[in-house]
């Protein structure tokens, strides 16, 4: 699947969930495949609307399967680390949260707190997520596989 081919399934997931995208944020879909070449099992295709000092809000998409591999948001410099909330918009997603398993339908949500070791993957029909949180710096990510490239 090309870049494009992942933005233009994305905008169709959006759709289904009833979440209007402009033009431009639509053109501007980050699809983030990890550095492992296999989009098909492990990336996600995001908006963010917002990310200042203090807060930070996106829209995610995962398809049939896909995997956003393990990792957590550790302290750097004087901020904690990522707090964040998964908001289930659509589909079904699998919250994998220091071993056990936090299955979110539409309507469920979740919070991370800062150092919480995650990953997460979406059912059958794939997912769409909102993502709430404190500051984002995905360049401070650590993730378990050391072949991950953000």
């Amino acid at each position: 699947m090309t870049h494009h081919q992942a933005q233009t399934k994305a905008l169709e997931f959006f759709t289904r969930a009833g979440i209007v995208i402009t033009p431009e944020e639509g053109a501007n879909i980050e699809v983030a495949d990890f550095g492992l070449n296999d989009l098909e099992n492990f990336g996600l295709e995001l908006i963010t609307y917002i990310n200042t000092d203090r807060c930070c809000a996106k829209e995610m998409v995962l398809f049939p399967g896909q995997t956003c591999p393990e990792h957590l948001h550790p302290p750097f410099d004087s901020n904690p680390g990522k707090e964040e909330t998964f908001r289930c918009r659509w589909g079904r997603v699998y919250l994998h949260v220091e071993g056990r398993e936090i299955v979110l339908n539409p309507g469920d949500q979740y919070t991370l707190y800062p150092g919480t070791k995650h990953w997460f993957q979406a059912g059958e029909e794939g997912a769409v997520i909102s993502e709430f949180s404190t500051h984002s710096n995905d360049a401070a990510d650590v993730f378990t596989d050391p072949r991950v490239k953000r």
